[in-house]
């Protein structure tokens, strides 16, 4: 079995567990591609030259600011590289989520962290993966950006178009709800109607941690919630495949295929109660969403 890239985090929402008992049934993101849009990926690193049997494990570079295929970051730029990691390393046997997807790295903005408005470069980016998802295969997005505000409710930007036609395409689309311990609101765009908002509890504890409100969409083991939202994107890959083996009706549980996703990870997820912000969350579990997938197998 593949040497998972954190333990501790992975045990707790039972990647290792499931890797097990679907070995055989499941391809662990095979011919799917996850789109990475961050401050920047230097494609130098060993890990994202890795080259599966079946291709490169990166298919793609664009850099939406400089409208080049180049996503090299750029000082203060330094989050990219690593963002992926967990959804998909697939590098001398130390494996993220979804270890054999494809991916592709995206630079649309100059800090992970934002210090301005950056909306139009990202919407750029997003319009450059609806233009691309059927290229690609494109089924996930990992939209790590956030402004570290407490929002309650959404920020209307020249995104939201592009969040909704995503969704409307049935590609996953998240964010990471903020590492600042705010429990009155989540970072944009996290906050946003087409994008989920991902935040987190402490690994090997159903602790909630870092930034969340009732705007939170689910909760993931991961000490910072940009591991968190990696974790899920490739999560979803998972689940977007034992949904089309088991022939699963997904269409009872959410108009598009991101929001039945979401529904099942919520419905066979902890539930965690969280005194200081007055919510309960559901913290994911991708052994029992799966499960239930193939359990209703036929019906």
């Amino acid at each position: 079995m593949p040497i998972p890239w954190q333990a501790v985090e992975m045990e707790h929402f039972r990647v290792l567990q499931t890797w097990k008992k679907y070995d055989g049934m499941l391809s662990w993101g095979r011919g799917q591609c996850l789109a990475i849009l961050d401050d920047g990926c230097d494609l130098s690193v060993p890990e994202w030259n890795e080259k599966l049997p079946w291709g490169n494990k990166v298919v793609a570079g664009y850099n939406s600011i400089d409208h080049n295929d180049d996503p090299s970051p750029v000082p203060p730029g330094y989050h990219g590289t690593t963002v992926g990691y967990p959804s998909s390393l697939n590098y001398q046997g130390r494996c993220g989520v979804a270890y054999n997807n494809q991916v592709i790295q995206i630079r649309c903005v100059t800090i992970v962290h934002l210090r301005q408005d950056e909306s139009q470069t990202m919407a750029d980016a997003l319009q450059w993966v609806i233009d691309h998802h059927k290229q690609h295969n494109i089924t996930a997005v990992n939209l790590s950006p956030l402004d570290d505000v407490a929002h309650q409710h959404p920020v209307p930007t020249v995104i939201d178009s592009k969040l909704a036609e995503l969704r409307r395409l049935n590609v996953w689309v998240s964010a990471p709800c903020g590492n600042n311990g705010h429990t009155n609101g989540i970072s944009w765009p996290a906050c946003q109607p087409d994008c989920f908002g991902i935040g987190a509890v402490e690994p090997g504890k159903d602790v909630a941690i870092n930034d969340r409100f009732a705007n939170t969409a689910i909760l993931v083991p991961a000490t910072a919630t940009s591991s968190s939202n990696a974790y899920i994107t490739g999560c979803t890959m998972i689940l977007r495949e034992a949904i089309k083996k088991a022939h699963y009706d997904w269409r009872k549980d959410g108009s598009t295929l991101p929001d039945a996703m979401m529904t099942i990870f919520k419905r066979t997820g902890a539930t965690i109660v969280d005194p200081p912000s007055g919510q309960t969350f559901k913290r994911l579990d991708l052994l029992s969403a799966v499960d239930e997938v193939f359990s209703a197998k036929g019906t």
